[in-house]
This record gives C-alpha cells, sequence and structure tokens, in this order.
C-alpha cells in the first residue's frame, strides 16, 4: 500500500474511532440516584440491602451508574418511603409493603401475612404462583416498580413487660405491631400502633406501649428492648416470613439500560439470599446472650393462638368482601399456601419435629 492509500485507510478510520467513545456512552449513561432506607445503619443486615445493591449495581456498571444509600430520616421519615420514591423524591427506596397496607391491603400479601408462608414458601408463591405479577400489578397504581428484597424469615413475637398468660391479658394491650397483625390483635381486644423502630424503645420505656414487636434476636438486642420488657414471645405468626421490596419510581425506571436494569434485578437476588443467611447465623447467638441477660422466653398460650387463628380468618374474609383486588389475591394465595402446608407437613416438619428434639437430648 502506497502512503496516499495509507493516509486515505487513516483517514476513512478516524471518524469511526472517534465515534465509538461517544456510541459507548449512548449506551451506558452516567446515572446517579438515591436510595432512601426505612432502616437505621445500626441494624446492620436489614441495612445490608441498601448498601449492597449499591456496591453490586457500582460493580456490574463499570461505576456508571451509581446508587447512595440513606439510612431511615435521612431524606424520608421510615414510614414514608414508599411515597417519597413514589412522588418522585428520591428514585429508589428499601421498604416492606405491609407498612403501607392503608393505601391498600392487598400489599400485605407481598410482605407476609397472618398464619401465611414461611421464607420459602412465600418466594415460591412470589416466583412460581403469580405473587410478583400480582404485586407488580399494585405497584403500578402508586408509579412504582418493585422487586423483592430481602426477607427476615419467621419472626419473634415481641418484647412484653408483663406476661401473657390468657387472652384477657391481651385486651387494652398497647402493642407496637406492623401490617395485618395489628388488626388481628386489635379484633382480639389489644390498641396497635405501628411505630418506626428507631422510636420503638423510648415508647416502651416511658409506658407509652406495653409491647413492641421488631424482628428477632439480633436485631432486637441491637435495640435494646430486653433492657426494658424481659417477656420475650413466640412465635410471630403474624410474620412468618417478612419479605422486604426494593421501590423504583416508574419514571425513573423506564429510560434505565435494560444491562442497568438487569444489574438491579441481580443485585435484589443476592440481597434476597444473604440476608436470610445472616440472620440464620446471627439470630441463635444472639437469642444465648439475650438468655443469659434475664430475657424470659414464652410461647404464646394456646388460646390466644387458636384465636388469633380464627381472627385472622374473619378479617380476611370481611376484607375481601369490601375489596375486590384483595379478594382475588387472596383466594389466589390461600389454596397455594394450604398446598405448602401440606407438603411441608410431610416432608420438612417430620423431620423437623425428630432431628431438633433428638439434638436437644
Amino acid at each position: 500500500m502506497n502512503r496516499r492509500n495509507i493516509l486515505g485507510a487513516a483517514a476513512a478510520a478516524a471518524p469511526a474511532a472517534l465515534a465509538a467513545p461517544a456510541l459507548a456512552q449512548t449506551q451506558n449513561p452516567e446515572i446517579r440516584w438515591r436510595l432512601q432506607s426505612s432502616f437505621p445503619r445500626n441494624l446492620d443486615i436489614l441495612f445490608f440491602g441498601a448498601e449492597q445493591i449499591s456496591k453490586r449495581v457500582a460493580e456490574l456498571t463499570d461505576n456508571r451508574f451509581r446508587i447512595t444509600a440513606f439510612p431511615a430520616g435521612e431524606i424520608a421519615p421510615a414510614l414514608q418511603v414508599l411515597d417519597a420514591v413514589s412522588g418522585g423524591t428520591i428514585e429508589c427506596g428499601q421498604t416492606p409493603l405491609y407498612w403501607y397496607i392503608g393505601k391498600d391491603p392487598s400489599l400485605t400479601f407481598f410482605t407476609s401475612i397472618p398464619f401465611g408462608g414461611n421464607y420459602r414458601q412465600q418466594g415460591a408463591w412470589m416466583k412460581r404462583g403469580g405473587g410478583n405479577e400480582l404485586c407488580a400489578e399494585v405497584l403500578k397504581e402508586y408509579n412504582l416498580v418493585g422487586f423483592p428484597f430481602g426477607d427476615t424469615g419467621v419472626q419473634m413475637g415481641g418484647w412484653f413487660r408483663n406476661e401473657i398468660r390468657s387472652l384477657q391479658d391481651v385486651n387494652g394491650l398497647k402493642f407496637r405491631i406492623a401490617g395485618m397483625g395489628g388488626r388481628v390483635f386489635q379484633r382480639m381486644g389489644a390498641v396497635p400502633q405501628l411505630i418506626a423502630g428507631s422510636d420503638i424503645y423510648p415508647s416502651l420505656e416511658r409506658g407509652v406501649i406495653d409491647a413492641a414487636e421488631w424482628v428477632g434476636p439480633y436485631d432486637d438486642e441491637k435495640l435494646g428492648f430486653h433492657r426494658v420488657a424481659r417477656f420475650y414471645y413466640a412465635p410471630g405468626f403474624w410474620e412468618p416470613c417478612a419479605r422486604g421490596h426494593f421501590l423504583v419510581n416508574q419514571r425513573a425506571w423506564d429510560p434505565l439500560p435494560d444491562a442497568y436494569k438487569a444489574a438491579i434485578q441481580v443485585a435484589c437476588a443476592e440481597v434476597e439470599l444473604e440476608m436470610m443467611a445472616r440472620y440464620d447465623q446471627a439470630n441463635p447467638l444472639a437469642l444465648r446472650r439475650l438468655v443469659a441477660q434475664g430475657a424470659q422466653l414464652r410461647a404464646w398460650p394456646r388460646e390466644v393462638m387458636q384465636a388469633a387463628w380464627r381472627e385472622t380468618n374473619g378479617l380476611f374474609e370481611e376484607t375481601a368482601a369490601q375489596n375486590a383486588r384483595f379478594k382475588r389475591i387472596w383466594e389466589a394465595y390461600r389454596p397455594f399456601r394450604d398446598d405448602q402446608f401440606q407438603w411441608f407437613r410431610i416432608a420438612e416438619n417430620a423431620y423437623d419435629n425428630f432431628a431438633f428434639t433428638a439434638a436437644a437430648r
């Protein structure tokens, strides 16, 4: 090739070379989002979800898509994260959907319901039973896109200043409790109150409330509930799991490149697995410490459990009669749950009942 041909080839190649970085930037724009969590930083397993999605999305997008996580209250109050994301104050948030059942009681199905499925059963319903699609339908009305984002597993029943010996002891009880569980206890005579995590301890200490439930031993120890209420009840039958959600404003989500959308979904799936593993590792150790510090473990009296079962079913039937969407979801959820209960009773529970007892000898 002569000198003229070489120069001509170089000149022809130059526009393509110069265009390549511009094309790459068009395909992979730099984006900065803010994420508001409903949880304080000291609840490190819950807030881990917010930190982890920030870290993984940056890693998966060559640091071109960065999400900055803020703990509860720094931009929006803990109980108003859904509203802040829906209204566009922030692009995304971490929160449990059952905190917002005042907007639509159907939202409870996507976090947990009293006497519902556990972590695995809930996950199966969300992924294989139509739960994710039903959730997307509800969230769309609030200008939101959402993905399951971590889980606590079966929660504890909470901390009580006085022992619960009978159903009568529930009557008039001022109880910090979230979601449909609060409505069940209300039907049993209690006075439910929804209080953000950081405000529970002072409310319990001052006697503004008589009892409080949060998550389980690891988080409860951090919040110090055992210092002001020594009776620790199990199980949290209204929270056989508690699935969080990562919420994104629809207008922020739609223009995202597909690769960035995939990065968010991958990170959410990783958080779901890792959060549960962390709780399973940390809770038994924390429970041992709590008992050593004077916590008194108690099981719910049978009459309380039986009353709760009756009131749960009554509440759901009444809510379904008033809310067509709730009815449609409940009628889809209940047979799936019942099938799961039958299967786990045959295999999982038969194993658990023997092995757990044998190991304790």
